[in-house]
This record gives structure tokens, C-alpha cells and sequence, in this order.
């Protein structure tokens, strides 16, 4: 896997994506950061997908959120805790390609679980109820990402 990592074409892809997810983040902040409510859906992870392809996808993703993560009205905490659950549940999806539906399942995951306490934590929400909003904006980014999966298989 690494040593697929090291070309220019490698580069190039993750670059891309990484580009890619900070554009898409960024053009729908109120979506993206959820406005210290709980509820976001970034349309970006939709993009969470790709590592099922591609495992240019991993560092992308995770540069791709850093660089979102900069921005974000939490701060510091969103750019540790954010990102490092774009990580894992990026080498998660990659680790279960074989099986794709199982795979989706993990930013919903680790995102519901790590951001969704992260957010509690910073504005007192109740964290059984952050997690499952969090989770559920996942939810909704992650299915746009299977229809973009699904019509990539198609392509060929």
C-alpha cells in the first residue's frame, strides 16, 4: 500500500481529494460545524467512501479535514479530535474494502463516537443525544457516498 503512495499519481489523487473535502466543508460552514448544536452534515464525508477505492483516500480524508478543521469555530479540539476520526475511520473503510457496507458504517462510527462527545463536551450538550445527531448527519453524508461509490463501480 505504501509503496503505491509514493508516485506522482498517488500524490496527486490524495492531494485532490484533500482539496476537495476542505472546498466542500468550507462552502457550507453552518452545515459543516453544526453551529455548536450538535446536528452538521458535511456533505464532504460523502467523499469517506473512497478509501474502498483507493487508498490515496486515507491521507487525503485526513488532510482534506485538517485543513477544514483550521476553520472550525471549536478549535484546537476539532482539529485533534476531528481529524483523527477522519483517520481512523478512513484506514477502518480502507482495511474492510471487501466488505463495502460494513465499511461505510465506520465514519458514522468513529464520527458519532469521537466528534459527537467532542461537541458535548464543549457546549454541554447531553452526549448520548450529540453522538446519535452527529452519527445521523453521518448517516445522511456517508449514503450520498455509496449512491457515488455505486455509480463509480458502474463506470468502470
Amino acid at each position: 500500500m505504501f509503496k503505491r503512495m509514493l508516485n506522482t499519481r498517488s500524490l496527486t489523487l490524495g492531494a485532490m481529494i484533500a482539496a476537495l473535502y476542505a472546498a466542500l466543508t468550507l462552502m457550507l460552514p453552518v452545515l459543516s460545524y453544526g453551529a455548536g448544536t450538535g446536528w452538521e452534515c458535511r456533505i464532504s464525508e460523502a467523499l469517506t467512501i473512497l478509501p474502498l477505492l483507493f487508498p490515496e483516500a486515507i491521507p487525503g480524508l485526513t488532510l482534506g479535514c485538517l485543513i477544514s478543521n483550521l476553520l472550525s469555530p471549536v478549535g484546537v479540539p476539532d482539529i485533534v479530535f476531528g481529524t483523527l476520526a477522519t483517520l481512523l475511520a478512513s484506514v477502518v473503510t480502507w482495511q474492510l474494502r471487501e466488505k463495502p457496507l460494513l465499511a461505510i458504517l465506520s465514519p458514522v462510527v468513529f464520527n458519532g463516537l469521537i466528534v459527537g462527545t467532542m461537541l458535548s463536551v464543549m457546549y454541554g450538550l447531553p452526549l448520548f443525544y450529540t453522538m446519535l445527531q452527529v452519527a445521523a448527519g453521518e448517516i445522511v453524508a456517508v449514503a450520498a457516498g455509496y449512491l457515488l461509490y455505486q455509480m463509480l463501480l458502474e463506470a468502470g
